[in-house]
């Protein structure tokens, strides 16, 4: 029994706290009401992760009772744009995930006479934060989890170091576009960033952040790289003994339908420029249109593209998510919290960055760093009425979400559907001290190497 009285009973102490502190701070009523709802939403979420819909349900219609919202700002705060742009890419990326490619590719390496296990470790890695920065960080871990699982198998090793490291460099990647994660396309519609902007600012960070990272794995699964070099050598007569995956019409035409969907998001404010169109908005409306070649392509199949591969939940968790936050900012409590942290910082702009960039972190580390960025997205608004530089703090948010994923077991979407598939499939749980040891070096690591970017970097100061 004391189970399950045991997180109510944390839930309703922490809302107690909450409350007494607004109060000491002076607040009034309505900005206790939704400072509670909001928590409650947010902690609720935290501790009782399969009731997360009910719990931004309900607090959605509390503020509706609360008088703090009416239907046409909840819609509006919904971040329906955010939302569209998620449908397009799932349905998109759900066409190249069954194509075959990738397997096919994961064949061709292995039978490569030159092919060690370093090389091969590599390659996986590179390749899982390519693939989030391309394809978002949920579609990326399906795939390669799917290819570490059958390479695995193959070689008769454990995935688990695989699989962590692969996990990693994917979080890491997810910051490098606005593709690679829900929270780079909530930053970037929110902030006013465009596709250039990622490439000039966040991708020579991620490559950087990147390439040490690949460096400490390899010194820090050394002995397992080792292993896998000897497996690689001894099996190679086997692997080129099974037939290889064809590559078939309907293969090539996913690829090229992501291929242009990718080219058309890239240059989007130029396209946005030349036709007259306001800014963002083909952001938005390049993955719904592909989305709908999609279907016209794989007509047969589009009940399943829409009803298995859009993650419904998910989505509908954002929805109501933003909506609560929008309501945060426009009672003026964002603009509260955002000033308390410019004093905590004593107007240094370089410390407020710092703050913003761990308090992220941390934060996604044991929360899922949409609701993190969610958070912060208003806090950040409300700074720039102090006339406080905001540029840098977006990129800081992002840095902060991205990497800090990697820290814990529970840190990123992404681990969550790697031990998840790992547990399915192979019966495998990754424990929470394994993963993190790994996940707070490499943390720590590219917290301070994205710090320092912010920092030195001249194009973070424009």
């Amino acid at each position: 029994m004391g189970k399950y009285v045991l997180k109510p009973a944390i839930l309703g102490g922490l809302l107690v706290l909450i409350f007494s502190l607004c109060s000491l701070a002076g607040l009034d009523g309505s900005h206790i009401w939704v400072t509670l709802v909001f928590s409650g939403s947010i902690l609720g979420t935290l501790l009782f992760w399969n009731l997360r819909l009910s719990f931004m349900f309900i607090g959605s219609a509390l503020l509706f009772l609360g008088g703090n919202v009416d239907l046409e700002h909840f819609i509006r705060y919904a971040s329906f744009d955010v939302i569209l742009f998620l449908i397009g890419m799932m349905i998109v990326i759900a066409m190249v995930k069954n194509s075959g490619v990738f397997h096919f590719a994961l064949q061709y390496l292995m039978r490569l006479p030159g092919m060690s296990g370093r090389l091969l470790f590599i390659i996986i890695l590179c390749t899982g934060a390519l693939l989030s920065a391309l394809m978002g960080e949920i579609a990326s871990t399906l795939i390669l989890i799917a290819i570490i699982i059958e390479m695995t198998d193959h070689l008769e090793i454990d995935p688990v170091p695989l699989v962590i490291a692969s996990v990693i460099t994917t979080n890491i990647g997810s910051a490098a576009t606005l593709l690679g994660n829900p929270v780079g396309v909530l930053i970037a519609l929110r902030a006013n960033l465009s596709f250039v902007d990622f490439l000039t600012h966040a991708l020579p960070v991620t490559l950087i952040v990147l390439a040490i990272t690949v460096a400490v794995l390899i010194v820090w699964f050394r002995k397992y790289i080792h292993n896998m070099s000897e497996k690689l050598s001894k099996q190679r007569s086997y692997l080129n003994s099974i037939p290889m995956i064809e590559i078939n019409r309907d293969s090539v035409v996913s690829l090229i339908v992501f291929g242009l969907t990718i080219s058309a998001i890239s240059i989007h404010t130029l396209l946005e420029k030349w036709l007259h169109v306001t800014d963002n908005n083909l952001l938005i409306m390049i993955p719904i249109c592909a989305a709908g070649v999609v279907i016209a392509l794989r007509r047969d199949q589009v009940h399943r593209y829409i009803e298995n591969e859009v993650e419904w939940t998910s989505l509908l968790f954002f929805i109501f998510l933003f909506a609560e936050t929008g309501v945060l900012q426009a009672s003026g409590l964002a603009d509260r919290v955002g000033q308390g942290i410019i004093h905590l910082a004593g107007g240094s702009s370089h410390l407020l960055q710092g703050i913003t960039l761990i308090a992220t972190g941390l934060l996604s580390s044991i929360l899922d760093n949409t609701v993190v960025v969610a958070t912060f997205i208003p806090l950040v608004k409300g700074m720039s009425s102090a006339a406080i530089q905001t540029g840098p703090l977006w990129w800081c948010i992002l840095f902060g979400a991205c990497i800090g994923g990697n820290i814990t077991t529970i840190g990123s979407a992404a681990n969550i559907v790697a031990i998840g598939l790992l547990e399915k499939e192979k019966q495998i749980t990754i424990s929470f001290m394994k993963w993190l040891w790994i996940g707070l070096l490499t943390g720590v690591i590219g917290f301070v190497v994205s710090y320092g970017a912010v920092l030195l970097l001249p194009v973070f100061r424009s």
